[in-house]
């Protein structure tokens, strides 16, 4: 279970690189989250776009909407069930989302202004359908390789 939330200045992301986010930013966190490119995981990954008009969000504390039209911020959070969560393997989710918002932006390299936050929620707190998930429990559906189950099983101590 992951969500990915995409927090922009109103009209900075088009459908269409909607569109393309919601594919690309899924893979950026799917592939070393399960160890492998695994569309039927797809399903336990959510993207959120929020729009926010210029005068709600700032800048070294300037309003956005005081900046002028090249303000170009976004923060993304990325919220994950706890696992293998290694810093390399962070690491490469957050280069990951930011080549993925570049690319969809059809920019050459993500801006400085655009921030990845990365949150582990602790095995045992978070919950749907009706009861507590446990990462453990999906370890055996065939989306995560071998070598990355066992690694969340070390991880987690189980």
């Amino acid at each position: 279970m992951t969500i990915i939330t995409v927090n922009s200045l109103k009209g900075r992301l088009s459908l269409e690189q909607r569109r393309k986010l919601a594919e690309t930013l899924t893979d950026a966190v799917l592939v070393p989250e399960v160890g492998q490119f695994a569309p039927p995981a797809r399903v336990g990954f959510q993207v959120h776009f929020v729009e926010r008009e210029p005068d709600m969000m700032a800048i070294g504390g300037r309003l956005l909407a005081d900046i002028g039209p090249d303000a170009d911020v976004m923060v993304i959070d990325v919220a994950v069930m706890d696992g293998d969560w290694r810093q390399e393997v962070r690491t490469a989710v957050i280069e990951r989302i930011l080549a993925a918002l570049a690319g969809a932006c059809g920019l050459p390299q993500p801006a400085p202004t655009w921030w990845v936050n990365f949150r582990v929620i602790d095995e045992g707190s978070w919950g749907s359908s009706g009861s507590v998930l446990s990462i453990l429990s999906l370890l055996d559906t065939g989306v995560f390789t071998e070598e990355k189950a066992k690694a969340i099983r070390a991880a987690l101590g189980a």
